[in-house]
């Protein structure tokens, strides 16, 4: 028999799709981490629609951008409906879902992700975080006298529930795609059974 005749091997990304059936993927993490940025070019390896969950409350705002919701509003408000909009846009999955870096803290959302999709937590270091979030003013929480501390304090905050995700995939600075094939990865090895690839060696370094 030769190797023309051989039948081509399942890719990664249509067993992942396969195994998801009408479950989606989430992304989640603190703000900076490149949630949307990662999700973006994930989205398009496995041909699913890509969402942003802050734009689409954008959308339902009637283009109100999310300080200005804050600012008209306050937290609470916005947080409950980052809930409705995260409810709404799971139901239409699969998708791959960005959210923002508060929604998980909220136990009904926890809950609705762990039903309908597979979350991973992009995670990053205190150092990364600052240096990317200090290229954009844009940043609600962190309009405040002492932005280092209070990422400090949302990281201690919030770093215990992230944990709950699926899967954790270490944000850093390396090219994208090698942060979206180490995603391929472990949804592979999570949904499929393969075996789960061995973390890079600059995971190590990348906290110094």
């Amino acid at each position: 028999m030769s190797d023309a005749a051989l039948p081509l091997p399942a890719s990664p990304e249509a067993d992942i799709l396969s195994a998801l059936g009408a479950r989606s993927i989430v992304l989640v993490g603190m703000m900076g981490v490149g949630k949307s940025t990662i999700g973006r070019r994930l989205a398009a390896r496995l041909r699913l629609p890509f969402i942003d969950a802050d734009t689409e409350i954008e959308v339902a705002h009637a283009g109100m951008t999310i300080p200005e919701i804050f600012a008209a509003h306050g937290e609470p408000y916005f947080r409950d409906g980052e809930a409705r909009v995260i409810a709404r846009l799971l139901e239409g999955g699969p998708i791959v879902l960005a959210t923002g870096g508060g929604a998980f803290m909220r136990e009904e959302t926890r809950a609705r992700i762990a039903a309908k999709a597979i979350s991973i937590w992009l995670r990053a270091d205190h150092d990364v975080i600052m240096r990317r979030v200090r290229r954009r003013a844009d940043r609600p929480l962190l309009q405040t006298a002492d932005p280092e501390g209070t990422v400090t304090r949302l990281l201690a905050q919030r770093e215990p529930i992230y944990a709950n995700a699926d899967l954790t995939i270490a944000s850093r600075d390396v090219p994208h795609d090698r942060i979206v094939e180490e995603c391929i990865e472990a949804l592979h090895a999570r949904l499929c059974g393969g075996e789960p690839a061995q973390p890079p060696a600059d995971i190590a370094s990348a906290s110094r």
